[in-house]
């Protein structure tokens, strides 16, 4: 982890903050104060709407599952149907853990990280460990020189050019839609079973990683237990592979798109990431609510401490926030073909514009 990074990740630890809450490496360069005026309105948690949101959608999350393991045995085409409702529903849940880990989404920080824990469970997620990775992601983001926190792989023209034959391969196959909507999400769930080499020699965040996984262990057997394996594999796993499908697609399309921004260290700039470097996904109504808004990641990414709820609100009345690049549902697809960063055009372009070299 370079200096940068840790010395901004710590400061929110040795504060008490969320490490999310701490100002990453560079935020000080940042155009000023102007924008932090602006965002600390919609900051804060709305205790009465956070609980509703988290009642309702492990609620409907519940009651989804229990009639798909009803119609298992009924209408097993009923079944696969709801998949899809049920890969939202855990999309949300995710969407929540996620704001408990910038201290966002509960005013009160034991019950906020415990609410965090308990959805992590159920997404498969070890919280304290993908909280601190995230503080790092949101610290490094746009930034060439510290890469590799949180986001996926990518090299520049000059790196791919220079690559082996070997590594031009691998690096094609990996970043190829197929690959990343299909085996993608299962290098992730396997990934989160054991602690990440940037937060490895962290007690806290490998103790995370194994209760975790002794939780998961617990939870899926309580499954079997009471609806049966079958259920476990037919109704919850796809549902759950699912959602991780749509998270690892909208990681890709947050910050991977023709014209982001990706600067150098030293002419890096934390605003300019934010806004510039951040996608505005406008989704329809149905899927924003299933995403938690979450495609208003540029707002997210200028001030994590705002709650998934005003997201919206905050893009609406702030009009630097509509600076950001926009992606529908069709350029977001169409952008999962981008994989290199072309420092000579500065945008990312796809493996057919580059020659080999």
């Amino acid at each position: 982890m370079s200096a940068g990074v840790s010395a901004g990740v710590s400061a929110g630890v040795s504060a008490g903050v969320a490490p999310e809450s701490a100002e990453p490496d560079g935020v000080a360069r940042a155009r000023g104060a102007d924008w932090r005026a602006v965002v600390a309105r919609y900051e804060g948690a709305d205790a009465w709407k956070s609980l509703t949101q988290l009642v309702t959608t492990l609620a409907l999350l519940v009651a989804t599952l229990v009639v798909m393991h009803r119609l298992l045995a009924l209408a097993p085409w009923a079944t696969a149907l709801l998949w899809v409702l049920a890969a939202g529903l855990m999309v949300r849940t995710f969407i929540i853990m996620h704001d408990c880990a910038h201290g966002s989404f509960l005013p009160w920080p034991r019950v906020n990280d415990a609410v965090g824990i308990v959805t992590g469970i159920v997404m498969m997620t070890p919280y304290v460990m993908w909280r601190r990775v995230h503080a790092m992601h949101h610290a490094t983001a746009g930034d060439l020189d510290r890469r590799g926190h949180g986001d996926i792989e990518t090299l520049t023209v000059r790196e791919y050019r220079a690559a082996s034959r070997w590594g031009r391969l691998r690096y094609r196959i990996f970043r190829h839609p197929a690959f990343l909507l299909t085996l993608g999400p299962l290098h992730l769930i396997l990934v989160q079973r054991f602690p990440s080499p940037s937060v490895a020699g962290r007690r806290r965040e490998r103790i995370s990683v194994w209760t975790t996984n002794v939780a998961i262990a617990g939870l899926l057997a309580t499954f079997v237990l009471v609806a049966g394996a079958r259920s476990v594999l037919l109704v919850y796993l796809p549902s759950f592979y699912l959602a991780c499908v749509v998270g690892v697609w909208l990681v890709v399309v947050q910050h991977h798109f023709e014209d982001t921004y990706w600067q150098p260290h030293e002419t890096w700039d934390y605003e300019a990431a934010s806004v510039r470097g951040s996608s505005h996904l406008r989704l329809p109504r149905l899927l924003q609510w299933f995403t938690g808004s979450i495609g208003l990641h540029h707002v997210h990414h200028l001030a994590p401490r705002i709650p998934n709820y005003r997201l919206q609100r905050a893009h609406d009345e702030n009009a630097f926030f509509r600076e950001a690049p926009v992606l529908t549902l069709v350029s977001g697809v169409r952008a999962m073909r981008l994989a290199l960063w072309d420092e000579e055009k500065g945008k990312l372009v796809k493996f057919s514009d580059v020659g080999e070299g």
